[in-house]
């Protein structure tokens, strides 16, 4: 596997490239979510041998064969859904009086999962900007028995209406995805990065607006490049001045968030975010920032 030479340039100065090359080429430990609104866990753990996910009670690492295959997925007991992944609606912990916005749904795996932890009360609005994303996000709401749920199609900027608690898991490079497609590696370049970037801003600022006083927004990437994480993180407590940053607390190793990079240096607030590098915890490298509206 060929990695550009800038690519490797650059993750030197962020992580211990060998390291990091070692875990992004191994194979991902499948994982999977019980989802409680059609099934217990513990119904579960006596058709499968299940080891506990740390962050999540009902998130579970299996060891495999074709999930997708089984009646348990067909019927909608079960969600195959990256570990790390699970994460970001954890942090957000809606609850069944909440209302939601899902601002880039599909394809519902973080959505189907808050829907389980508000016990299909309150309300989430699931949200993607492209028709072909619709497919798959509806289906996984059908397969896994949502019903608290509306779905929208429009530019997650076009939101108008106001939320006690937003999830932007943006769009991103998928750097910290790359065990999941290998074309992630052949597809980066710095360009792209900044694009992305300019993307999340835009999006990050309108989720703040849209928020209620004292509500919750948890940003959330699979990428490891600090111009999609902290950088876009310290835009946003750089443009409100009622934006802040909430600690992580989950049983879970991470790493030092990146204050300096390039010519930008970034708050100190942003030390408060998870970064998750795939050697940490051997599951996908990801971003999560808690922020509240004061």
């Amino acid at each position: 596997m060929e990695f550009k030479r800038n690519f490797i340039e650059r993750y030197n100065r962020l992580t211990d490239w060998e390291v990091f090359k070692e875990y992004s080429l191994k194979p991902l430990r499948k994982s999977i979510r019980v989802n409680t609104l059609k099934v217990t866990v513990k119904e579960m753990k006596k058709r499968f041998g299940l080891e506990q996910i740390p962050w999540y009670k009902c998130g579970f690492f299996i060891k495999g064969f074709a999930l997708g295959n089984t009646i348990e997925h067909q019927l909608g007991y079960i969600y195959l859904q990256e570990a790390a992944s699970m994460i970001p609606p954890v942090v957000l912990d809606p609850r069944p009086k909440d209302k939601v916005l899902d601002m880039c749904a599909s394809p519902g795996s973080k959505t189907t999962q808050m829907a389980a932890m508000m016990k299909n009360k309150g309300i989430i609005v699931a949200n993607d900007n492209k028709i072909d994303r619709m497919k798959p996000l509806v289906m996984n709401l059908q397969r896994c028995g949502v019903i608290n749920t509306l779905v929208t199609r429009m530019e997650g900027w076009w939101f108008n209406q106001t939320f006690d608690k937003i999830l932007l898991d943006a769009p991103c490079s998928g750097i910290g995805a790359i065990r999941k497609s290998y074309k992630t590696i052949a597809m980066w370049n710095p360009n792209m990065v900044k694009k992305l970037s300019g993307l999340q801003k835009k999006l990050i600022l309108k989720a703040f607006d849209a928020l209620n006083e004292k509500g919750i927004l948890v940003y959330s990437t699979c990428t490891t490049e600090p111009e999609e994480n902290e950088g876009v993180v310290d835009f946003l407590l750089r443009k409100k001045g009622n934006a802040t940053l909430q600690k992580i607390a989950l049983p879970i190793k991470s790493s030092e968030p990146v204050n300096t990079f390039g010519k930008e240096k970034y708050s100190q607030e942003v030390k408060r975010c998870l970064r998750l590098w795939p050697q940490d915890n051997d599951t996908e490298g990801f971003f999560i920032a808690k922020i509240k509206k004061l």
